[in-house]
């Protein structure tokens, strides 16, 4: 009776050890809020939800009983009022403490206000504006991957300083176009060019003609596409059938992603120069990340938004455990901020401003004909990496409130 007792005793003690330790973990919800059936599902999507899965298991790996993570999703519609809706549903009764993607501009914006209000997270690896950062600026926001500056003072400036000097823009009609365009023509003015016009067009818009029409009537040298996703694509797509190219314009994609290329084909898209934060095939790194997501994702590689869904959520988790709690967002942010510099797996050496920009290398890169690419999402040469000081607008002069 007495050896019963003793090994009765130590079995609740082992029960108790182990419940002890369970509830040790930190529970931490995080809530992908991306485009899961638009123009835009290629870029993020599930791709986006997958690869957040992916920064879990890793971070679970790497730090076992450190973090409970719970990941959940939802589609934003594209729609800012749907898309805060749901938010504020998870923020309030779903115990949701960080959101990541957020798929269009105009999203980001209408939720920054109820990230801070909520003392909550928001990584935004989808999203372009670069007003996020600017007057938009929040201690509660983190932009992630790329951003309209960037991607104009890559593209843009390297496309006007090789004598593009003229330029016509097809604008999507929302905040991230808007954005595209502004940028661009700052870039465009400063090197000695010149826009002649611009049109303005619907989101999903699927016919382009009467805009390309207008565009090739423009005598521009550069048509400069600032639009994205499935937009970019049939405006390629329809260029193409217009012989806009082979007339002597050239196009511009101002923002272009792998799974565009994919779509449009490398004999359609060859020599579009375009700026990317991240490229699969740039280095071991990349490449282990890239062939392991498309192990996960029907062989599809991934876009830089869905590299920078991982990486975000990455650093978030281990700021997350160094604050001990996943309940003051600011303090998660300001813990990622001081982080830095730290070398983020996918995108390099890495750091986060208090203007709430991540800022790292952008590349310059062009689409390869189809006699140079050895294997489907081999599309890039890498024409220039732009170094992470400049890569990004200048602190100074982004009139975030938050810098003092």
């Amino acid at each position: 009776m007495k050896d019963l007792r003793l090994a009765w005793c130590g079995a609740l003690a082992a029960v108790s050890l182990f419940a002890s330790g369970a509830a040790a973990q930190t529970p931490v919800k995080l809530g992908v809020l991306a485009d899961m059936s638009g123009i835009f599902s290629d870029i993020g999507g599930m791709g986006a939800a997958e690869a957040t899965r992916m920064a879990a298991e890793d971070y679970e790996k790497a730090r076992p009983g450190k973090l409970k993570i719970e990941v959940v999703s939802a589609d934003a519609q594209n729609k800012p009022d749907i898309s805060s809706a749901i938010a504020r549903k998870w923020f309030d009764s779903e115990g949701v403490d960080a959101l990541i993607d957020l798929p269009t501009s105009a999203i980001s914006l209408a939720i920054a206000p109820l990230v801070r209000e909520k003392n909550k997270v928001a990584l935004f690896t989808a999203s372009g504006s670069s007003d996020l950062t600017g007057k938009a600026c929040t201690p509660n926001s983190v932009h992630w991957t790329y951003d309209t500056w960037a991607l104009s003072h890559g593209t843009a400036d390297a496309i006007t300083k090789a004598g593009g000097k003229s330029w016509f823009f097809l604008t999507a009609d929302f905040a991230l176009g808007h954005s595209l365009e502004r940028d661009a023509t700052a870039v465009i003015n400063e090197n000695g060019g010149k826009v002649l016009g611009g049109i303005r067009h619907p989101t999903d818009a699927k016919d382009f003609s009467s805009y390309l029409l207008q565009a090739q009537a423009s005598k521009a040298q550069v048509i400069g596409l600032t639009n994205a996703g499935g937009d970019t694509i049939n405006a390629i797509k329809q260029a193409s059938e217009f012989g806009i190219v082979e007339g002597g314009q050239k196009l511009a994609g101002m923002l272009l992603f792998l799974s565009d290329i994919h779509s449009v084909g490398l004999k359609t898209a060859q020599g579009l120069q375009l700026t990317t934060a991240f490229y699969w095939d740039l280095n071991d790194s990349t490449r282990s990340f890239g062939e392991r997501y498309a192990a996960r994702n029907g062989g599809r590689l991934p876009t830089m938004n869905q590299a920078g869904a991982y990486s975000a959520v990455l650093a978030y988790l281990k700021a997350v455990e160094k604050v001990g709690s996943p309940k003051d967002g600011a303090a998660v942010v300001k813990a990622i901020r001081e982080a830095g510099p730290f070398e983020d797996p996918l995108f390099g050496k890495t750091w986060l401003r208090e203007d709430g920009r991540v800022v790292h290398d952008m590349m310059l890169v062009e689409v390869k004909k189809p006699s140079e690419s050895k294997r489907p999402y081999d599309y890039y040469k890498v024409l220039a990496t732009i170094p992470a000081e400049r890569a990004f607008r200048p602190l100074k002069d982004g009139g975030c409130p938050l810098v003092k």
